[in-house]
């Protein structure tokens, strides 16, 4: 039996003197079992968030989609701007997923094992929001930099093409990876409600940033004041991007405390020291106050010191190598694997369509020509399909937003299962509509059915993680001493499964720049579509869903 409030509540009711000694063995049962469940897993089950608590936990997902929105309006035009050529432009796009899939595992699991005084995963959320402010400095004001140092024009240029490259590498590695440590923090400090709560939240806000994000790139900062206090319209899009970033982070970190976890070289005891023994805040607040110690936390253990020392020892012992930790992954259980494979199916499909969508309403839709002369109609048509994607992509933003809200309507009559099925089937039907007509009304509102599997894709895949994880939990208790040798960890999950996003888009900056130069745009919308509907059957008949 977990720790609930109620469990604790209903051992506190006033009763009779008669009904109290009935009582007695029923609250002795009461207290135990939380009390065998925190030993036994090692941590206490989290209580219940406000909802302010969520919502400030949501605002991460705010600032990073508020600056990808940035990055996705603009990055174009920057490397435009200082010269990159063409030959180099699927390097910039797979240096940063390649380095987000090798990495990624790791980073995952370490912060899994992290013993900060700060936390698990908050010392890494800091570092990789760094990262990004860093990447967006440099990509959007390097070539500003580069002239303030450098006055020889060519070596300008050149070192301006390596410093916005960089940049963007630096933002795309770290605003890709930092999606994983973020839902570890929400799985580890929420019990199971909050987290289904939690991860609506991620998606509203998710949208929400999008949405402003592509709004704040399409308005026109070189007639305001602050365009003419500034350099260039590029500063003051990294102003708001920088100032957003850091408000959102800063209140993130500051959400929800973390109970730091220590590992010990010698033999250690668990105790929960009953001086307030009915209270139900009593086990967290002894938790809270000194540190949460994940080995020798069965009660038999106690017993048998020698057998808790050499658990200890093992512990001690374990090291994260590439190697090692590459064979977590393969020998992660079959579930978790299709849960990856359909992540992959459905983050391929959404990229393929999100990557080139203002080009294809540029060139598909609106029949212009990025290659004809700049003072040409055919150019300037295909500038404005350009701004017409952009519309586009801010209807997705705030679609996803909008159906974030109601998956949790949805939820208690479709389940899981019904809500995946529908965000792939959706996503499919609607990109496949647009390749076969083209039209820009038509485009515009079935952009609506890309939130949908945006959403989708922020939400359900979590989701069932955290069932995954809270049936090994259940089990745990079934099994005593031997379910505590299971050593998978919530970061490790959450980041093979994010790892699915860098793996998709290293496949598609290999195979579909290739199918675009030989067959024109109007083949991703039909390849998302493809795609999409293949992973609807995975969906519908190889992922196991917890009743």
């Amino acid at each position: 039996m977990t720790l609930t409030k109620e469990s604790f509540h209903g051992a506190l009711l006033p009763a009779s003197g008669a009904a109290k000694a009935d009582m007695d063995g029923t609250r002795e049962k009461e207290e135990e079992a939380p009390r065998q469940a925190v030993m036994r897993t090692g941590a206490a089950v989290p209580r219940r968030r406000a909802v302010g608590r969520l919502v400030m936990h949501s605002m991460a997902m705010f600032g990073r989609e508020f600056c990808y929105a940035v990055e996705a309006a603009f990055v174009t035009p920057v490397l435009l701007s200082v010269g990159l050529p063409k030959n180099l432009y699927s390097l910039v796009w797979l240096i940063s997923p390649i380095l987000g899939f090798v990495l990624q595992p790791v980073v995952g699991s370490a912060s899994d094992h992290c013993t900060c005084s700060w936390g698990r995963r908050r010392p890494y959320i800091l570092g990789l929001g760094i990262i990004m402010l860093l990447g967006m400095a440099l990509y959007l004001n390097g070539d500003v930099m580069i002239s303030a140092f450098i006055a020889e024009r060519d070596k300008q240029r050149t070192w301006a093409i390596v410093i916005t490259m960089l940049g963007v590498v630096l933002f795309d590695f770290a605003a890709d990876f930092i999606d994983g440590p973020i839902k570890a923090y929400l799985f580890d400090v929420c019990s199971h409600q909050d987290k289904e709560k939690g991860l609506h939240y991620h998606a509203l806000f998710t949208g929400l940033g999008g949405a402003l994000g592509y709004l704040t790139g399409a308005m026109d900062w070189g007639q305001t004041i602050l365009g003419y206090t500034l350099a260039s319209e590029f500063q003051v899009i990294f102003f708001f991007s920088a100032l957003v970033l850091i408000i959102c982070l800063t209140v993130h970190l500051c959400s929800i405390p973390e109970v730091p976890l220590r590992y010990e070289n010698e033999e250690a005891k668990f105790l929960l020291e009953e001086t307030e023994p009915h209270r139900y805040h009593s086990i967290e607040e002894e938790i809270r106050n000194g540190h949460l110690k994940p080995t020798c936390m069965e009660i038999k253990a106690a017993a048998k010191p020698g057998k808790c020392a050499a658990a200890s020892r093992t512990q001690e012992k374990r090291q994260m190598t590439l190697k090692s930790l590459l064979k977590t992954l393969l020998s992660m259980p079959s579930h978790y694997r299709c849960l990856c494979v359909s992540h992959l199916f459905g983050w391929m499909a959404f990229l393929s369509n999100m990557l080139f969508f203002t080009d294809f309403m540029g060139q598909v839709v609106y029949h212009g020509n990025p290659y004809a002369p700049h003072n040409s109609t055919l150019y300037l048509t295909y500038k404005a399909g350009v701004e017409m994607g952009c519309w586009g992509l801010c209807i997705n933003a705030i679609s996803s937003s909008v159906y974030s809200y109601l998956q949790k309507v949805l939820l208690p009559y479709i389940g899981l299962k019904g809500l995946y099925f529908m965000g792939y089937l959706l996503f499919g039907l609607g990109t496949g509509l647009i390749g076969l007509f083209p039209n820009v009304y038509s485009t515009l509102a079935l952009c609506s059915l890309f939130g949908v599997m945006s959403s989708t894709l922020y939400t359900v895949p979590f989701h069932l993680i955290a069932e995954y994880h809270r049936e090994e939990e259940s089990q745990k208790l079934q099994e005593g001493e031997q379910a505590g040798e299971h050593g998978r960890g919530k970061g490790i999950d959450c980041a093979a499964l994010t790892c699915m996003v860098q793996l998709a888009q290293i496949i598609l900056g290999v195979g579909l720049g290739l199918l675009v130069s030989v067959a024109g745009s109007a083949v991703t919308v039909i390849s998302a579509s493809t795609v999409a509907l293949a992973g609807c059957c995975f969906v519908a008949f190889c992922i196991r869903y917890v009743d």
